[in-house]
């Protein structure tokens, strides 16, 4: 009798037991965190870093930028030459430095420090699995300018034709790592934001096939993320939806300077410009500045002042903020007092973006004749900056 009084007790402890151990794993699907889904119903703009590695080395690092609304994007390209003083490894010397030492958590970190803004979400690729990943989607297509044909320090022939073309994973992988000696780094920055388009325009295209729970486990293992399965899956068919004709390519710009025998990019006015450029991008992906147009303007800059250069410095602001500088010449005279800018597209609220980022509010739009007729030299032109007195080479004051 006594026995089954202590079996009956046991089998109504193992009850309770188990209630208890359903109940917490119901709980702890019902709590589990999704920030994916959280900045999607909040109309977020979503910030991902992406890290393509090899071996434990950084190839490419890019801090994305997209808000699911309108389905634009931008990419920042974060050199791995990038220097500074890093309080995580206590020296100066390159960004990528710390992903090798200390790892992506720690690296993102001093990411965040850079730009001046939190990124969410990383995600980081092995360059074997992005091949993988290339072969099981039939390819990737980028465009190559020109025919490539050159030798690595290796000794390794890269080859690659030209025009758009669909690339397997080894092509892919050549397209990555090859470089020749009159290749821009801005080039060479966007040749590798051109494998992130590739890749999110794969997915896209694929994207009925590829997130369907039974398939993505192949390309769930394929990436390394701080969200699980399921919020990595969200978060690539979210950001593969991006209009890929509408990415802004922009990158760190900086001196370079050799620090114990090491060529380092120290970035502008000590780190303030990228973090200026990335709050007028995120400010802009969210207004009508990028959400209607989806394009580039391009600029004009003249230099209405004594200083020399000035121009010209002021153009290379302009284009790591993402605009393209068509031409820098001098004012028709150099003592004006105040900078101004002139639109010539009668596009009011990107004006104004542009002016917010030297803070100049002196903008007027151009005079067109009735007729209708446009000048020659500002046929190409979008807007005209004619920098005055008042501007220090960063701000207007």
């Amino acid at each position: 009798m006594r026995l089954r009084q202590e079996q009956k007790g046991f089998i109504f402890l193992l009850l309770i037991l188990l209630i208890i151990g359903s109940v917490s794993l119901v709980l702890y699907f019902l709590l589990e965190e999704d920030p994916v889904g959280e900045i999607l119903e909040q109309e977020q703009v979503i910030k991902l870093l992406i890290v393509m590695e090899d071996e434990g080395e950084v190839l490419f690092t890019d801090v994305f930028l997209y808000y699911p609304l309108s389905h634009v994007g931008a990419m920042i390209s974060i050199p791995g030459n990038t220097g500074s003083i890093y309080s995580s490894i206590g020296r100066v010397d390159r960004i990528d430095r710390i992903y090798s030492e200390k790892g992506i958590q720690v690296y993102r970190s001093e990411i965040e420090k850079l730009i001046g803004s939190s990124i969410p979400f990383y995600i980081v690729i092995g360059l074997k699995d992005l091949q993988l990943i290339t072969d099981r989607l039939g390819g990737m297509r980028v465009l190559v300018p020109s025919p490539v044909d050159a030798l690595s320090p290796e000794g390794k022939r890269w080859l690659l034709p030209s025009g758009s073309i669909l690339l397997d994973g080894d092509k892919l992988a050549v397209y990555l790592e090859y470089f020749i000696e009159d290749e821009t780094d801005s080039s060479a920055a966007e040749r590798r934001q051109n494998v992130v388009i590739a890749l999110l325009s794969a997915l896209n295209r694929n994207a009925s096939v590829i997130f369907e729970k039974k398939n993505f486990k192949f390309y769930e293992k394929k990436f390394t993320s701080n969200v699980n399965a399921n919020g990595l899956r969200d978060l690539l068919r979210e950001i593969s939806k991006v209009d890929a004709e509408r990415i802004v390519p922009q990158t760190v710009t900086g001196m370079r300077r050799l620090v114990d025998g090491n060529e380092l990019l120290f970035p502008f006015y000590d780190g303030q410009l990228i973090k200026d450029v990335v709050m007028q991008t995120v400010n802009s992906l969210v207004s009508e500045t990028m959400t209607l147009s989806g394009r580039v303007y391009v600029l004009e800059i003249k230099n209405g002042t004594t200083v020399q250069g000035l121009a010209h410095n002021t153009a290379a602001l302009f284009r790591s903020a993402g605009y393209d500088i068509l031409r820098t010449l001098n004012a028709a005279s150099n003592d004006i007092e105040k900078t101004e800018i002139i639109d010539h597209i009668g596009n009011a609220e990107a004006a104004k973006s542009l002016g917010n980022f030297i803070r100049c509010n002196n903008i007027r739009e151009e005079d067109i004749q009735l007729s209708g007729d446009v000048s020659d030299e500002n046929r190409n032109v979008d807007f005209t900056i004619i920098l005055g007195g008042d501007f220090d080479g960063r701000y207007v004051h």
